[in-house]
């Protein structure tokens, strides 16, 4: 809700308030710096805004991703991709696919089926790019936006990072280097990279191509520490992680997360559902910024990639890609390695491509209207956003379940950080698994949907066997 007091003052003021600040650092490219974005206690970027003159406060606000003096997504994607069909859940679209590498021995070294790496290395091999903007290993904090200009860089920076990260630093790093790049990020990442570069004509010429991932939501610090520590592996003994480790011999879905201590070359781990708060759904850590993004497929991106998440994929356990195109160049190079074996991939259609996301999407579009509303009622300040809050859409058992979301992720960030000052994991888990039970007991399927989903599962085991061999 919008009142007189909020409307007055900058966009980013409000977003600071309101703690909505996802951290991606477009308002400190967009004032060469003057408004930094730091790491907060609990373990994410935020802006700071502190001494910001009114001229940079209004420049942050036309290129925060969670104000309205920036451009939805609509705005952004029509003008990028005027000529493209549009779907009202994935946005502008050229091609639909699934598919992944065709190499099962680079399969291990992906989240998925690989395809974001691979596409980002023929960009690199046939010179259209000169390095590629990616979360990567740093240093300290364990993952952030590095640089990387050859293939076998690229290479050591694969897989998924469900970490917090800013691209402040390396977008003025390389702002008139003479270089062109390709630039990978979550949907508001892309987009708010988009808000800077249409003000920013230096970095528009040199960012040549957007690569957009699927996001459900963003995690704090405090995630992979929380797993770590599940392991015996107390957070300030952590040196890094693995979100997505693979094994042969169970699904996609059934991956594992891995752990190392300073000083050890072994990785601790465990499969991902079995720790607390190991289910994407439970929303642990959470920033609540992600309570208020609608955009599920990086709608402004030239490409984007996902999990195939439907039972005839999730079966195998190499992964695979979900792939929504809408840049020529990169249709044809993936189309081209389709042709010549490097990859595989299988057309479908916008209802495959939305199912593959049904979780996403009740969270973004049937539970953002509730937390709308929620906030309306509330009288609280809350961006303006393509979905019209309201109740009528979902059942009141339902309103209940995502307003218990919510409150998991606000739990989860302050138990953890009562945890870690009293050096006392259980501090963190006797508060936060009471509430994962409710909510688990709220979101638990009927029996007949388990039996429909086994009996699709076991259906694609056997045409898949059928067809190998």
């Amino acid at each position: 809700m919008t009142t007189p007091e909020t409307s007055s003052r900058p966009g980013i003021v409000n977003v600071i308030e309101r703690n909505m600040c996802v951290g991606c650092g477009a308002c400190g490219v967009a004032t060469g710096g003057r408004i930094p974005v730091t790491i907060r206690p609990r373990g994410y970027y935020e802006a700071d805004i502190a001494g910001a003159s009114p001229a940079d406060l209004a420049t942050a606000s036309r290129v925060c991703p969670f104000t309205n003096e920036s451009e939805d997504e609509d705005t952004v994607a029509h003008r990028l991709f005027p000529d493209l069909p549009k779907d009202g859940r994935i946005g502008h679209h050229r091609s639909l696919f699934a598919g992944r590498v065709a190499d099962d021995g680079e399969i291990p070294f992906s989240s998925s089926g690989g395809l974001t790496s691979w596409t980002a290395s023929r960009l690199l091999e046939r010179g259209l790019i000169d390095g590629v903007i990616h979360v990567g290993n740093v240093e300290q904090p364990m993952f952030g936006y590095v640089v990387s200009t050859t293939i076998g860089e690229l290479r050591d920076g694969r897989k998924s990072k469900y970490y917090p990260a800013t691209f402040d630093e390396v977008l003025r790093g390389i702002r008139g280097d003479g270089r062109r790049y390709a630039f990978i990020g979550i949907p508001c990442a892309v987009k708010a990279l988009r808000h800077v570069t249409e003000q920013d004509s230096t970095l528009r010429d040199q960012i040549a191509f957007c690569l957009g991932i699927v996001c459900g939501h963003l995690k704090t610090m405090a995630y992979p520490e929380s797993f770590a520590w599940q392991l015996g592996i107390a957070p300030d003994e952590l040196e890094t992680v693995d979100f997505r480790i693979k094994d042969p011999s169970l699904t996609s879905r059934q991956y594992k997360f891995g752990a190392r201590a300073k000083g050890s070359d072994r990785f601790e781990e465990a499969q991902t559902l079995s720790l607390v708060g190991g289910s994407w759904g439970h929303a642990v850590f959470q920033l609540n910024a992600c309570n208020y993004c609608d955009d599920v497929f990086a709608e402004t991106a030239d490409v984007v990639f996902g999990d195939a998440w439907l039972s005839k994929y999730e079966i195998d356990w190499r992964g695979t890609n979900v792939v929504v195109t809408r840049n020529e160049v990169i249709d044809e190079i993936l189309r081209a390695g389709a042709q010549v074996g490097q990859i595989t991939l299988e057309e479908l259609d916008p209802d495959s491509v939305a199912k593959t996301q049904a979780g996403n999407y009740r969270h973004r579009r049937d539970g953002l209207a509730v937390r709308l509303a929620d906030d309306d009622a509330d009288g609280s300040w809350r961006p303006d956003k393509r979905v019209k809050p309201g109740y009528d859409h979902v059942s009141e058992e339902r309103v209940g379940l995502i307003r218990n979301r919510r409150n998991l992720s606000e739990v989860s960030q302050t138990a953890f950080a009562d945890a870690k000052e009293a050096r006392d994991l259980n501090v963190y888990l006797n508060a936060i698994k009471p509430l994962i039970d409710s909510y688990q007991s709220q979101t638990k399927m009927t029996f007949v949907t388990r039996v429909r989903n086994k009996i699709q599962r076991e259906s694609w085991k056997l045409i898949r066997k059928v067809s190998n061999r």
